[in-house]
């Protein structure tokens, strides 16, 4: 496994995140392709095996129980202080004017339901599920700051919003001396590489770390771009990330099992591999419901891309509608 500092702070993770939205009640919350306790604890214990100390989820992933499950694995397979430990805050957790948002008032409630669920006294990342555009930027940026003061969080990260919001949160907590953001989670990948455009190079100026997600496009790069799968059936949300161009769409995923079949390695590698070379990017963030998703993004950090296998996997892209900001 490969670690890497987080960003400009001095806090060390592997180039491999597990996010935890897999792992969760299926008939809690809006995800029915999530496994339940029995099936995810092996998948965690794979990942400390593999080296992987990072580990990504959040308040709204099957009604908290996502939060539940990976805690408990985690205080039983490892020490804390040898893990990551990230969550998320943002989605509705019940109903009322105050259920979900950035508000001072949500955000200090959840973060001590999220710490109760995961059973710690602090989180090392917490980060806002995408930005709230009903409350003052200054409300929720001096929250945050709150929250780390008061020893519940190490550091404070963002998530899916446009560069420009994202160097307004950041230059907010400047001018008022409040803790920053150091890290940005935003969607990229093959087929989704709208990111490169601002947020990228901004990431890259300011020293601020960035943790991808949907790396494998939802698993639409890891097979033929006729096959399906359970999730892509049944993940409503994923349903909405990729429909505007499937005729390049599918020419980038044909590049890559061309690529993986000369390589002889399997398409998700080279999908990963792709994104592991990309500058800036600090560590992917994968979903693992199977072993060899976890050995496939291992090894991908050993497959070294030439630049002409990179220029033939970009160069069916077009530009697409910016996805994953709600």
């Amino acid at each position: 496994m490969d670690y890497v500092k987080f960003g400009k702070t001095g806090l060390g993770v592997s180039r491999l995140c597990i996010g935890c939205m897999t792992y969760g009640i299926p008939d809690r919350g809006s995800h029915p392709w999530t496994l339940e306790e029995e099936k995810s604890r092996p998948l965690i214990r794979k990942a400390l095996d593999l080296g992987i100390n990072f580990f990504d989820t959040a308040n709204v992933y099957s009604d908290g129980t996502s939060e539940e499950i990976v805690g408990r694995a985690l205080k039983e397979f490892v020490k804390r202080d040898d893990i990551v430990l990230a969550t998320k805050v943002n989605g509705r957790m019940r109903p009322g004017a105050n259920g979900a948002g950035l508000s001072r008032k949500a955000i200090f409630a959840e973060i001590d339901n999220s710490l109760k669920r995961l059973g710690t006294d602090f989180v090392d990342l917490y980060q806002i599920h995408r930005g709230d555009p009903t409350v003052p930027i200054e409300e929720t940026m001096e929250a945050l700051h709150d929250v780390v003061k008061a020893g519940k969080a190490r550091y404070i990260g963002a998530s899916n919003m446009y560069a420009w919001q994202f160097a307004k949160a950041i230059y907010t907590s400047r001018m008022n001396g409040w803790t920053e953001f150091v890290s940005m989670q935003d969607h990229i990948n093959l087929i989704n590489r709208e990111e490169e455009r601002e947020m990228l190079p901004f990431c890259l100026d300011q020293g601020i770390a960035v943790m991808p997600w949907s790396p494998l496009a939802r698993g639409r790069l890891t097979r033929a771009w006729a096959e399906s799968s359970a999730r892509l059936e049944t993940d409503e949300f994923g349903k909405t990330l990729y429909n505007d161009f499937p005729d390049s769409d599918r020419e980038v995923s044909e590049a890559v099992g061309k690529i993986a079949a000369a390589r002889g390695v399997p398409r998700a590698q080279v999908a990963m591999a792709w994104l592991l070379q990309k500058k800036g990017v600090t560590s992917s963030i994968i979903g693992a419901s199977k072993p060899e998703h976890l050995t496939d993004a291992v090894a991908a950090l050993s497959l070294k891309l030439s630049a002409e296998e990179i220029k033939a996997l970009e160069a069916p892209y077009v530009p697409h509608r910016v996805a994953g900001f709600s």
